[in-house]
Order: structure tokens, then C-alpha cells, then sequence
């Protein structure tokens, strides 16, 4: 099974102490769902194992939206608290971090701090973030080991709707324009699939394959 490969992989890279995988992909491209699969399989290894999301980093709807609603460059360059990220989980998972952290700082639902009470991760843990933007020129150099998650466009947008509960499957939808233009923005800075270790063709959700 193709987790358990990545995870034996992920289980052979040294720790320095610890190590630190990003799940990455579009909207809807499964990553929250194959993040906890790797990390269950690694479990399964004897590994210790943190899974965390980047959704808990979300700047303030203000902030989010400050060039505008329907902005695409908003959505790339402004969805994230970058420096919460880095203080609570990146730089406590980093080399010769002290591995004491908080999964996540702010609920984007509800647009209020949401500070999850402070861990301690035993040396040889491993940081297990899925989320969007991941291989963004800002955390180059973060990760030990990533995945790109490669689906159809169509495909990510009618699970977002299934997931939410609203919205259009439509990528040509102008309701669509900030989320499509704004990952096309991404794509193009920072040309995840050649940064990420593996990419992984993630259109059906029941058989991942490997594809570089």
C-alpha cells in the first residue's frame, strides 16, 4: 500500500531531532484525510507522531481580506499567520528545537484565537502539517520530507462543496475566482511539484499512486 511506503520512508530519515513532513496540494486535493493516514501508519511503525494542520495558523478575516474578497494574491499572501506557524510548530520541530509547541492558534470559522494548550514532542517525533501554500519560498528549507498532492481541478472543487456544504464545483464560477487564481498564483511562485519529494496522483481516494 502506498502510505505504508511513504511512511517506511518517512520512518528511515534521521531526526535532528525530530523530522517534519508537509501533506501540500489544492483545496479539496485530500490532504487532512492522507495526512492521518501517514501519520497512523507511522503509529503503526512505533513512531511518535504530531499531525497538525495549517488551517489552525488562518490570519483574521480583516487581514485575510484586505485587498479585497475576491482577491487571488489575498488568498496567497495574506491566508496565513506565517509567523504564529513558525513560533508554535515549525521552529519547536526545527534543528535543535525543544520540541514544546501548540497545533494550532485561531479558529477560521469563527474568526477568534483558538490557542490549543502547549505540547511537548519527545525527541524523534514527527511534525506531520498538512495545509495549502506549504512549499512557499517563505518556509523553503522547513521540511524534511513533503508531498505534493496532484488532482484535477473540477475534481478538489466538487469535494470542497461536499465538504462544506456550499459553493459551485464550477472553476470557471466567479465565486471561484479568488480560490483557483490564488492557488495558480502559488503554483506559479513556487512550483510546489518540483519542491515537494514525492508527487502523489491523489484523484481517487482509495488508490493513491506515485507519481514522481
Amino acid at each position: 500500500m502506498l502510505i505504508d511506503e511513504l511512511a517506511a520512508e518517512v520512518d528511515a530519515l534521521p531526526p535532528d531531532p525530530f523530522v517534519r513532513v508537509a501533506v501540500d496540494g489544492v483545496d479539496g486535493a485530500g490532504k487532512t484525510t492522507f495526512a492521518a493516514q501517514l501519520a497512523r501508519s507511522l503509529r503503526d511503525r512505533g513512531r511518535a507522531v504530531v499531525h497538525a494542520s495549517a488551517d489552525g495558523f488562518h490570519q483574521p478575516r480583516a487581514l485575510r481580506h484586505a485587498r479585497g474578497r475576491d482577491d487571488p494574491e489575498g488568498f496567497y499572501r495574506d491566508s496565513y499567520d506565517l509567523a504564529a506557524l513558525e513560533r508554535e510548530l515549525l521552529d519547536p520541530f526545527g534543528p535543535g528545537g525543544h520540541g514544546v509547541h501548540r497545533t494550532h492558534v485561531f479558529d477560521v470559522r469563527s474568526d477568534r484565537p483558538d490557542v490549543a494548550e502547549q505540547g511537548r514532542a519527545a525527541p524523534g517525533s514527527v511534525l506531520v502539517l498538512d495545509g495549502i501554500f506549504l512549499h512557499r519560498p517563505e518556509l523553503t528549507g522547513r521540511w524534511s520530507w513533503s508531498l505534493w498532492l496532484e488532482v484535477d481541478r473540477a475534481t478538489s472543487l466538487r469535494r470542497c462543496v461536499t465538504r462544506d456544504g456550499t459553493g459551485s464545483p464550477d472553476p470557471t464560477d466567479p465565486a471561484n475566482h479568488r480560490y483557483v487564481e490564488g492557488q495558480r498564483l502559488y503554483v506559479r511562485d513556487a512550483r510546489p511539484q518540483e519542491a515537494a519529494t514525492h508527487v502523489v496522483d491523489n484523484e481517487d481516494l482509495d488508490a493513491p499512486t506515485l507519481l514522481r
